[in-house]
Parts: structure tokens; sequence; C-alpha cells
């Protein structure tokens, strides 16, 4: 049965005049059977696309979504 999880990243959408950096919330849905593996695979995601922005992950919690339809 799978498992999902809801992974919170913070994203710096751009730097502001004053040098504070404006950042954004994005929540990914991971399929995996721990809390570790499903910020793993964001991390491994964001190293795979090649695309060079600071993030952080924030946090990561089991999500209540069943399974998922396609």
């Amino acid at each position: 049965m799978s498992k999902f999880f809801e992974v919170t990243v913070e994203v710096v959408v751009a730097t502001l005049k004053n040098g504070k950096d404006k950042k954004a919330k994005e929540i990914y849905l991971v399929d995996a059977q721990s809390v570790t593996e499903a910020e793993s695979r964001v991390v491994k995601d964001f190293e795979d696309s090649g695309v060079q922005i600071d993030y952080k992950v924030s946090g990561a919690k089991e999500s209540r979504v069943l399974r998922v339809i396609e």
C-alpha cells in the first residue's frame, strides 16, 4: 500500500532592494515509505533538475491522500 507525504520547501524567488530574500512555500506530494525517504526524494529531484535556486526543505508530514487516480 502506498503512503504519501507532503513535503514543504521554501524557495527563494527574488532578492528585494533591501537585500532580503523573498521566499515562497511549495508543497510536493511524494510517494514514499517514510518522512526521511520523502525528504531525500525531493532533494534529489531538485538536484537532478539542474536549476540553481536556493531552497530549504522546511517540513514533511504524512498526507491524508489515500491514492492517486491517473
